[in-house]
């Protein structure tokens, strides 16, 4: 089964609601067999909605590569350098000490990051002291199920290209000691730094169709609920052409909203939480 007929599956069975079981006081109720058939018919139902959302989700992110594709090589690289700019100088930034950041991929033409993490593994702070040290979590694919990790790196070096030529950090470090898991971690990340394909002002984020991040971040959020920590901000950094008007991207149940974005042009709040901290 390919990956968005998982996720049709997934979407299906959530969206289908619960069923009551026979008791012994109510003799009535029909018996399992029927029941199945229900649930069969509600699964037909509520995936065909799915089905066309996924397939304007298609659409537009072939729309939008190709407007990522004839972009200009200069304009590229003057609105990665002010998208790095604007993060860099950020109080949210300056203030996080443990974050997840994404690495880019000149290939896929996502925003580059290679300066920011950069500043980061100086690991540095600045003389006035408005940079605090910073603990860095990186993305590892494990599989084609939507199941992605975030480690942690302590250098650039500590990266390796993958079968898809994109940057990654292997399981171990150097002294084959093996890297700390986010998700294991005793001590919640500040800020995830995202990419994608396309975003608008309301919070909507588009990716590249596997649900690795939607998968993650959800999970994450779980694990902060659990732990009574509280949420990090979830920012995307966007070239100008990628963010749409409001309402043009579709969404699905399991998509997961942003708190703010970075273009070249700033930061462009979204949630309350990212007005609170007065992005």
């Amino acid at each position: 089964m390919t990956i968005i007929g998982r996720r049709l599956q997934r979407f299906a069975e959530r969206m289908i609601p619960q069923l009551v079981l026979p008791t012994a006081a109510s003799p009535s109720v029909p018996t399992a067999f029927p029941l199945l058939n229900l649930r069969s018919s509600t699964t037909m139902s509520a995936a065909a909605p799915l089905e066309a959302l996924f397939k304007e989700k298609k659409a537009l992110r072939s729309r939008v590569r190709k407007q990522l594709k004839s972009m200009d090589p200069a304009l590229r690289s003057q609105e990665d350098d002010a998208i790095q700019r604007v993060v860099l100088e950020a109080p949210w930034f300056k203030s996080c000490t443990r974050l997840c950041a994404y690495i880019s991929c000149a290939a896929l033409r996502e925003v580059d990051t290679s300066t920011l993490l950069s500043e980061i593994l100086k690991n540095t702070p600045q003389d006035d002291h408005s940079q605090v040290r910073k603990k860095l979590y990186v993305p590892r694919v494990e599989d084609k199920n939507s199941f992605m990790r975030m480690l942690n790196i302590t250098r650039m070096d500590d990266l390796i290209a993958n079968s898809m030529d994109i940057l990654e950090p292997e399981h171990c470090d150097a002294e084959g000691k093996e890297r700390e898991d986010v998700m294991l971690a005793d001590e919640p990340v500040d800020l995830f730094l995202l990419p994608g394909l396309a975003f608008d002002k309301s919070g909507r984020r588009i990716g590249r169709g596997g649900g690795y991040y939607d998968t993650f971040l959800t999970k994450y959020q779980e694990l902060a609920k659990d732990r009574k920590w509280k949420k990090p901000l979830f920012v995307a950094l966007s070239y100008s052409l990628q963010i749409l008007e409001d309402g043009v991207i579709p969404i699905t149940p399991n998509d997961v909203p942003i708190d703010a974005l970075v273009s070249s042009s700033g930061v462009i709040p979204i949630s309350q939480a990212a007005n609170e901290m007065r992005l």
